[in-house]
């Protein structure tokens, strides 16, 4: 069952952070992009999973991803907590999806190839992409609710996480997760100016703490999920 769960996750973050585009994202409430998001979705784990007979992992996929965004859609404007709510439902339905494939009539079992390759890839891409999505919505409420006006290079803050969020996940992948500490030297040397302006220290605290933490638990779960 793990395999099929970890199969089923990575197949998840694939379609979701690297395979769905901005316009997509920004226009799910209409019926064709929810559909065929849903239809991407079961397309992704139909073809990781490959189980080429079992047509009950993609149509429920599909089913399970389409119902959850549809509700999320329709609960207001994107948050913090809608995310996370969002995210938690996804995994939790795939779990149990994971657990109904692996003990139904047909217990379909993870014989396929590039299962390492595929949750090594779809690991880096929840890291550096998947996190940065809650990152931003953190950030944007505190720079909301604080009437903060930051200066920089337009996306720079992006970038710079997903450059240390990857940097995070190859140094865990090369086994050397120690050398995290010289990239936190680093940053707070380069960040030393900003930093006496008490409420960009802060910021910046924040976005970085959470940055490297969600880096470090990805990053440690996909090790973990690689050595199934």
């Amino acid at each position: 069952m793990e395999k099929i769960a970890t199969i089923l996750i990575a197949a998840h973050c694939m379609a979701d952070f690297f395979l769905q585009p901005k316009k997509m994202a920004r226009n799910k409430r209409l019926p064709i992009m929810l559909i065929l998001h849903g239809a991407i979705h079961a397309a992704t784990t139909w073809m990781l999973l490959q189980s080429w007979n079992c047509w009950e992992a993609p149509l429920s996929v599909f089913a399970l991803h389409t119902l959850i965004d549809f509700i999320k859609q329709h609960s207001g404007e994107e948050s913090v907590t809608t995310f996370i709510a969002d995210q938690t439902a996804h995994l939790f339905s795939l779990i149990f999806l994971a657990g109904f494939l692996s003990h139904g009539a047909h217990g379909v079992v993870f014989a396929g190839t590039g299962y390492q390759i595929f949750t090594g890839f779809a690991g880096f891409i929840a890291t550096v992409r998947g996190a940065g999505f809650l990152i931003a919505l953190v950030t944007r409420e505190i720079t909301s609710k604080n009437n903060l006006k930051l200066d920089g290079l337009q996306n720079g803050g992006v970038l710079i996480g997903q450059l240390e969020r990857g940097l995070i996940f190859l140094l865990f992948l090369s086994g050397q997760p120690e050398s995290i500490g010289f990239l936190i030297a680093a940053k707070s040397i380069l960040r030393f100016e900003e930093s006496k302006k008490l409420k960009q220290a802060e910021y910046i605290l924040i976005g970085t703490l959470l940055s490297f933490a969600s880096a470090i638990a990805i990053s440690s779960a996909t090790l973990w999920a690689m050595q199934l």
